[in-house]
């Protein structure tokens, strides 16, 4: 902003109107604004709503003079600084000058007033207040334009953090996922080259149909355990891209998880450990029957796999409006600590166990029952197993 753009407002107090209108047409200009007060109280309440870049007052005036004014304005904060100008018609003999001085003034002009002088004097102190504006303008901008480039800098730091742990995450990701991959990989390329040396052999003694059966049940562990982590992978897009689709319809949970551990049965035998499941009511709601079974499939796998082959409680019930999940563990359990991080992408129950999977189970299965608008949460301890609670309402919301 140039000095000439700030505008100055200008203060002149007199008991005689003629006197104000005199000084009025000496001292104004385009650029100034100029205030006319006929006596102290008057000039206090403009004081008190104006910012002045100078207030010229007029000595002898009936009740509160200018000297009374002057002490009244440098006793408060709002007006101390305002450059004070008596003028006054006695002589020079009445020594008001020296007084005026004394009140704070910083000049002391004798009636008839010196043109010249007056508009010189009005000029220098009108420049003074704009450079003064100007400069605490400046201060200010500089100030704000410090507090934004602190904030810049602190959100530039927050999202280095966050690069840095998204970087993290994708060289534990690729790391995670190299090694996923590359084990049921291995296995079917082992097969592969094995079933090539028997080809090449004419060793038909390896392909009766007991062995046929098992080569079979084994290549389709492995295609399994392949789509598992590819599906973990695409769910996970979908979790980021908002694209997780659930399609509600009604069906009974008890028998859902009943049919679901069923199937379980191999997974149960290899893990050498039981899983207790009594069906009680039916337990119907409306819900994408796929996704919950993927939850429990999850929670199943999980409680096998840290359960330390003791056995596995299942339950399924009512609770109000909505129908619950229990899944209980009595194996190495998890800390509290660790409980704020479960449910997070790429991390595991346990760090101190070689698992298997992208650590993505649980984030997946967070995801899916908060898109039911239902709750997923833990109870455990370290040695003493987990409780995997899954809470869905019934109905789902429209």
């Amino acid at each position: 902003m140039l000095l000439s753009d700030i505008q100055a407002k200008l203060l002149i107090v007199d008991d005689l109107p003629e006197n104000l209108l005199a000084l009025e047409a000496l001292i104004k200009r385009e650029d100034r604004i100029v205030y006319k007060a006929l006596s102290a109280d008057e000039a206090l309440s403009l004081l008190l709503q104006h910012e002045f870049a100078m207030a010229i007052l007029d000595v002898q005036m009936p009740g509160m003079n200018g000297f009374e004014l002057a002490e009244l304005m440098r006793g408060t904060a709002k007006t101390k600084n305002i450059p004070i100008v008596f003028v006054s018609a006695a002589g020079r003999e009445m020594n008001y000058a020296f007084k005026g001085y004394e009140s704070g003034a910083v000049d002391f002009l004798h009636k008839p007033l010196d043109i010249h002088a007056v508009k010189s004097k009005v000029n220098v102190f009108v420049e003074l207040y704009r450079q003064s504006k100007a400069m605490k303008q400046q201060v200010e901008a500089l100030e704000q334009s410090r507090r934004e480039q602190e904030t810049l800098l602190a959100q530039l730091q927050l999202t280095q953090v966050e690069l840095e742990h998204a970087v993290r995450m994708r060289d534990d990701f690729m790391s995670i996922v190299s090694h996923e991959v590359r084990t049921p990989l291995n296995g079917l390329i082992l097969e592969t080259q094995l079933r090539k040396m028997h080809l090449a052999r004419d060793n038909a003694a390896a392909f009766t149909m007991d062995k046929m059966h098992a080569m079979v049940e084994r290549d389709e562990r492995q295609i399994q355990s392949l789509i598992r982590l590819i599906e973990d992978m695409l769910d996970v897009s979908r979790i980021r891209t908002g694209k997780l689709s659930i399609r509600p319809a009604q069906f009974d949970l008890t028998q859902t998880v009943a049919q679901l551990i069923q199937s379980f049965a191999a997974q149960i035998s290899a893990a050498q450990s039981t899983v207790n499941f009594n069906p009680g009511p039916p337990v119907v709601g409306q819900w994408d029957e796929f996704r919950i079974e993927q939850v429990i499939s999850n929670l199943l796998t999980n409680a096998l796999r840290y359960g330390a082959k003791k056995p596995i409680d299942v339950s399924v019930y009512i609770d109000g409006d909505h129908a619950v999940i229990d899944v209980r563990d009595q194996g190495i359990g998890i800390s509290k600590e660790n409980q704020l991080r479960v449910f997070q992408q790429f991390e595991r129950v346990s760090a101190s166990h070689a698992t298997a999977g992208l650590g993505l189970g649980l984030f997946i299965s967070e995801q899916i029952v908060a898109a039911h608008s239902g709750t997923i949460t833990v109870q455990s301890a370290l040695g003493e197993g987990a409780l995997f609670r899954v809470r869905l309402p019934r109905v789902q919301k429209t």
